[in-house]
């Protein structure tokens, strides 16, 4: 039988923040409604969901990218 005991196990590092991409957040079409800064992306995704019967589970925004 063999033992861990006394050897050191290293521990796994997160990913380090300079590292870290900036991620968009999904939003809804309701938020697109009233953005005072619309894009293209937001304006086609608001235009499907007015359509009768229409899914969505939302688009990413460009605006709420984080700084890099």
């Amino acid at each position: 039988m063999s033992s861990n005991k006394g050897k050191a196990t290293p521990k796994k590092k997160g990913p380090s923040p300079e590292n870290a991409q900036p991620q968009m957040k999904i939003v809804s079409s309701s938020s697109c409604a009233v953005c005072k800064q619309p894009c293209a992306r937001g304006m086609q995704y608001l235009e499907r969901m007015k359509q009768p019967g229409a899914v969505g589970k939302g688009v990413p925004c460009i605006l709420t990218l984080g700084k890099m």
